[in-house]
């Protein structure tokens, strides 16, 4: 069995709002008097917390989705307006050439009928009469019938523009609604804090505190058994061993689980999917919590809004939710249920 040592991290130049920060500076303002007696009807209020912050992890997850979402959007949506702008020059050049061709007709004295067919007001309607096109010369009719084609090209490719931009629209609107979601769940937590007394406080503090210090020491499994683009990643991710929480983070300094687990793969060259419910189908499926190797991906929670890396021992190595730090954690004793692992 190997064990693993929390390694110390130099300090960040930015603050992270966590219920233990909210516990220290509660501690640390002068009290008037003493603290008044448990309320017997607080004792929910802890449950209430887990359940508000774990309401947050899951809203987290569909944000991320949300997110690459609308990420992809907007760049398929860029890629089709570059499309008809350049769709729009070369028709906007044949238009030119045609149009040199009816000025040069018209002075000699006449207009061809590829000339009428181009001012046509229906160039497609034009164009069926058979008695037309017998009347138009080779060279004329591939133009305009490239002309035709360029046009209703540029058609299509406007509406599909269209059609990303109101998507990403709508995708947007999501993306705020899931942030308002998020934030709600994480104030109505900080509401239910501040109802406890000061040594209330200081119990949900020193639990967490227990939790993230059980990191500096953890005895796991064999870990030679992980390999190649896998161990890679499980490295990377065990240098983040104390990092807070953070919703929608994707690191190198914060993270939430499926931000831990794509940043942690792409140090070792592998694009994961944004979310845990994408990566929960990124590779191969493993059913059996015992037939797990460290290194795979741990999905946990029947709607597989969580994700962490199998640790070895029965342990997750994972960003748990607000108020924690990257952290190994008893797969049993996470309070979440395993659904399979993934073997990338």
């Amino acid at each position: 069995m190997a064990s693993h040592r929390r390694p110390k991290h130099p300090s960040h130049g930015y603050a992270v709002l966590t219920a233990t920060a909210a516990v220290s500076v509660a501690l640390s303002a002068p009290s008037a008097s003493a603290d008044p007696l448990p309320d017997p009807n607080k004792k929910g209020v802890q449950a209430q917390m887990d359940r508000l912050y774990e309401d947050a992890t899951q809203a987290t997850e569909k944000y991320n989705g949300a997110k690459e979402t609308a990420e992809k959007l907007r760049k398929e949506a860029d890629n089709l307006q570059e499309a008809v702008a350049r769709k729009q020059d070369d028709l906007n050049e044949l238009r030119r050439a045609l149009g040199s061709a009816a000025t040069a007709q018209y002075r000699s004295g006449g207009l061809d009928p590829s000339v009428q067919l181009l001012l046509s007001s229906d160039p497609d309607a034009f164009l069926d009469e058979a008695a037309v096109l017998d009347r138009l010369g080779s060279r004329q009719s591939e133009a305009l019938q490239r002309f035709l084609s360029e046009q209703r090209a540029l058609r299509q490719q406007r509406t599909q523009a269209g059609a990303k931009l109101a998507d990403l629209q709508d995708t947007r609107k999501e993306l705020g609604n899931r942030k308002k979601e998020i934030q709600g769940k994480l104030a109505e937590a900080q509401r239910l804090l501040n109802t406890l007394t000061a040594k209330e406080r200081a119990d949900i503090a020193a639990k967490e505190e227990r939790a993230n210090r059980s990191s500096e020491r953890v005895e796991l499994g064999n870990e030679a058994s992980a390999s190649g683009i896998t161990a890679a990643a499980f490295q990377a991710a065990k240098t983040r061993v104390g990092m807070p929480y953070v919703w929608g983070a994707t690191g190198p300094g914060s993270f939430d689980c499926s931000g831990l687990t794509s940043w942690a793969f792409r140090q070792a060259g592998v694009n994961l999917p944004r979310t845990s419910q994408a990566q929960a189908g990124a590779g191969t499926r493993i059913n059996s919590l015992s037939a797990l190797k460290p290194g795979d991906l741990v999905i946990m929670r029947t709607d597989l809004s969580h994700v962490g890396f199998y640790a070895g021992n029965g342990q997750i190595l994972h960003s748990p939710k607000p108020g924690a730090q990257v952290r190994y954690e008893s797969i049993a004793r996470s309070g979440m249920p395993f659904m399979w692992g993934v073997r990338i």
